[in-house]
């Protein structure tokens, strides 16, 4: 379960992690009396779980009363990878004088807890690790001690903030953090950036990105409370028991597994694509789930092609064949349809595929000519209307 910034603001000042002055609104009458109580300038953040919200102009610093009613009207009406903005954050503005990146996430390859630093903070951290790996440090965490004095040690000697005083709050700042993703069951608390502001010279949280581990939320029954409203995708995708994301192309992606899913993604994008949306239907999947991950993606409007890249192992390959001829039949849906299946039964599911005699299929051999095909056919099918 992701949480908003502004819940998770709440939850770092809960812990003592310094955050700047903030109020929520949902209209510009009440962003304008929070604004006169912050001062100005004020940041207005949408308050959206998708990232790139900057990008698509959904952060501003307004100075003057007079500027922030038509601000907060337009980021109140921004959809960004498809989710409307229904609230903006309304912060205390600062001047920022050097950004950090920290984070605690769950690294599922060495199945612990992974710290991660970098003094690249503020932009796409995807952008720095794939440009310049050296530039983070990545620190394992011994999820089972609550003591992380190395781990600090270790990202405060490479801040090199020069400054006594702000090495011992980075390390305060490490401690706290690590508290807050055990105590709270987590599986990601991203701060970024993490700044360095002045008047006074300090550090501060200026953004929190937050995630629960849903199979915890009985331990967290406060957290479990302030479920942010979900779209009827994301709805329907959790019921379903598949991971659903929204991105920004047309292809709409059914996976198992968040490797393949992940090479998937990147594959098309090599291959001139982009996906619009993806599932994982994860291990041992039915035909049911199938035909449920199919309609959650397809119920977005982009989708001009569909790209099925199973690896059956515990998944069924012929399990998957039927969700899909199964799905196909029911709805009806006249999609560019390209399925590739390797492993676990999939000389039956492409048996299935071959004699169902399916208008617009195109069963592939390999991931690489799956991808390029799914890329080519949402091209060929046009932009959405």
């Amino acid at each position: 379960m992701d949480l908003f910034e502004y819940q998770g603001k709440s939850l770092f000042a809960a812990a003592g992690i310094p955050v700047l002055p903030s109020r929520v609104a949902d209209t510009e009458a009440d962003a304008e009396r929070a604004a006169a109580e912050l001062g100005y300038p004020v940041a207005v953040k949408a308050q959206v779980l998708a990232g790139g919200r900057g990008k698509a102009g959904g952060v501003r610093v307004v100075s003057r009363p007079e500027d922030l009613g038509e601000a907060v009207a337009t980021i109140l009406g921004l959809t960004i990878k498809g989710k409307p903005v229904r609230a903006v954050l309304l912060e205390q503005g600062a001047s920022v004088l050097r950004e950090l990146y920290l984070a605690i996430t769950l690294d599922r390859h060495s199945k612990s807890p992974l710290l991660i630093f970098s003094t690249r903070g503020g932009v796409d951290i995807e952008q720095v690790a794939a440009e310049d790996p050296a530039a983070l440090l990545r620190v394992p965490l011994d999820a089972a001690s609550e003591d992380c004095d190395e781990q600090c040690r270790r990202v405060v000697s490479a801040a090199a903030l020069g400054d006594a005083r702000l090495d011992e709050e980075l390390a305060g700042m490490v401690g706290r953090l690590w508290s807050v993703y055990r105590d709270r069951d987590l599986s990601l608390v991203e701060v970024n950036p993490l700044a360095v502001v002045a008047d006074p010279v300090r550090l501060v949280a200026l953004d929190a990105k937050v995630t629960v581990d849903d199979n915890a939320l009985y331990r967290q029954p406060e957290l479990a409370t302030q479920r942010p409203d979900e779209d009827a995708r994301e709805r329907a995708a959790r019921e379903a028991g598949v991971t659903y994301l929204t991105l920004d192309g047309d292809v709409g992606v059914l996976g198992n597994g968040a490797g393949l899913v992940m090479s998937t993604l990147d594959m098309i994008g090599a291959a001139g694509g982009a996906a619009a949306d993806f599932c994982d239907v994860g291990g041992g999947a039915r035909a049911e789930r199938i035909a449920a991950a199919l309609d959650v993606i397809t119920s977005d409007a982009r989708v001009r092609a569909l790209l099925v890249n199973i690896f059956g192992g515990i998944t069924r390959c012929d399990e998957v064949a039927r969700g899909v001829l199964a799905w196909r039949a029911e709805r009806g849906v006249g999609l560019p349809l390209i399925v590739r299946l390797d492993g676990n039964n999939a000389a039956d599911g492409l048996r299935l595929l071959a004699e169902a005699g399916i208008a617009g299929l195109k069963v592939t051999q390999s991931a690489q000519e799956a991808v390029e095909a799914a890329a080519a056919a949402a091209a060929a099918n046009g932009s959405p209307t």
